[in-house]
């Protein structure tokens, strides 16, 4: 059908398609410019741009090649709109206004699609709200049914989302019935793994266990400790979830269980227990406070002792990769003695009013002042004249407590990563 036009107009062609799986059955965006390009060519309309965007349309204000449209409208760069169905220009009320108003304020004199034509009449304004707001009780109702879908999924006992390790999704079900089973690798080796947790063989124990007999993830990488805690406190295993998460709701699994609820329980026992030696964890100066800049793992320290000649005792402090992410992570460890001049020096390129140090630091400043009385002098004096907030920063990299230092390092509001022996931020 062709729709005659007293006015020759200068159009945009708006070609959209959702990148969520609610709208599988609308063309592809290639396909609606082609098949809008036929139309324009079909109607003689003169269309000076092409514009494409994959981005959902529910919510207002968040497409951005689409208020980059309306702005064009307003600023008079084009006069009309052609576009597959309406559907694609708004699935909410807030779009669908800002459309509307451009009508009303005549900046947008014509809307196209491939079956109808809006224009500032009542009828056809009337019109294009209620296609719009059909189309937004479409996506709303699909929400609800889509929450609704996996509630039911939930009381069948099927978690509606991609199972943990251990187990698959049984390819030869239709989608929607899908069961889920076992994976014949890895199950076993997961129930070993829970089995050795509950004689209170540590993670780490664990992790080298899984390493020499080849365990990985889906996507062939070593299983790290965070995985396998998370695997280890999931009830998933014994049969058991919740959906959503944090919300109390749990169901019965229908699938078939890893690990007896008994053994899952003694591993949690397990797990609640503080390990030996770190009920009285001595704190050191910057543990807690820096990364590691190869696998963003914690660094952690250690102290050792070296024996002299002469009877006494040498302490060294180091730090290293805690390798929590990483276990094949080949950061060497740093000595303290290396490790402080990089920091002090690391404050004098700290922007002190961004992080608002100067005020956290006022106290302090004066605190140290007091001390400097007790120092010669000169150093009274030059206490007192050069003594400020980086100065200070430095002083306690160099002096603080172990508290103090840490103190100082998470204030910069920034991670401090250490790499190849030395530190940065990022």
């Amino acid at each position: 059908m062709r729709y005659p036009r007293s006015v020759k107009y200068d159009y945009c062609l708006y070609a959209r398609k959702s990148t969520e799986s609610d709208e599988r059955q609308a063309l592809s965006i290639d396909s609606q410019v082609k098949e809008m390009m036929a139309i324009a060519e079909r109607d003689d309309l003169n269309v000076v741009a092409v514009k494409r965007e994959s981005h959902s349309a529910k919510d207002s204000g968040t497409r951005p090649v689409f208020n980059e449209i309306t702005q064009d409208l307003r600023d008079g760069k084009y006069q009309g709109l052609v576009t597959w169905s309406t559907d694609r220009l708004s699935r909410c009320g807030g779009d669908l206004g800002i459309l509307i108003d451009l009508i009303d304020q005549k900046k947008l004199a014509e809307i196209r699609t491939s079956n109808q034509v809006f224009t500032n009449t009542p009828n056809d304004k009337f019109l294009l709200m209620i296609l719009g707001s059909q189309a937004k009780l479409e996506n709303d109702n699909r929400a609800i049914n889509v929450v609704r879908g996996m509630k039911a999924r939930c009381e069948m006992g099927v978690r509606p989302c991609m199972p943990p390790l251990g187990y698959l999704n049984d390819p030869h079900h239709p989608k929607g019935m899908k069961r889920i089973t076992l994976d014949p690798e890895r199950a076993p080796q997961i129930k070993k793994m829970f089995e050795m947790s509950s004689k209170g063989i540590s993670g780490r124990k664990i992790l080298d266990w899984a390493e020499t007999v080849g365990f990985t993830t889906r996507s062939g990488q070593p299983l790290t400790i965070t995985v396998l805690y998370r695997t280890l406190k999931n009830p998933y295993f014994y049969g058991k979830f919740e959906w959503p998460r944090k919300s109390g709701n749990w169901y019965e699994a229908d699938h078939e269980s890893i690990v007896t609820k008994e053994l899952f329980d003694k591993v949690q026992k397990n797990l609640g227990r503080v390990p030996k030696g770190r009920r009285n964890t001595k704190p050191f100066n910057y543990s807690g406070t820096l990364k590691c800049g190869e696998c963003g793992s914690s660094i952690t320290a250690e102290e050792k002792f070296r024996d002299h000649t002469d009877g006494t005792k040498a302490r060294h402090v180091y730090y290293m990769c805690s390798k929590y992410t990483k276990r094949q992570c080949k950061q060497k460890p740093i000595n303290e003695k290396d490790l402080i001049p990089q920091l002090i020096k690391m404050m004098d390129g700290v922007n002190i009013d961004k992080f608002l140090l100067r005020k956290e630091y006022k106290y302090e400043i004066d605190k140290y002042r007091k001390y400097s009385t007790k120092l010669s002098s000169k150093y009274q004096k030059e206490a007192k004249e050069h003594i400020d907030v980086r100065s200070h920063m430095k002083y306690v990299v160099a002096n603080g407590s172990p508290e103090e230092r840490q103190r100082l390092l998470k204030n910069l509001g920034t991670k401090v990563f250490l790499k190849n022996k030395y530190i940065f931020l990022k």
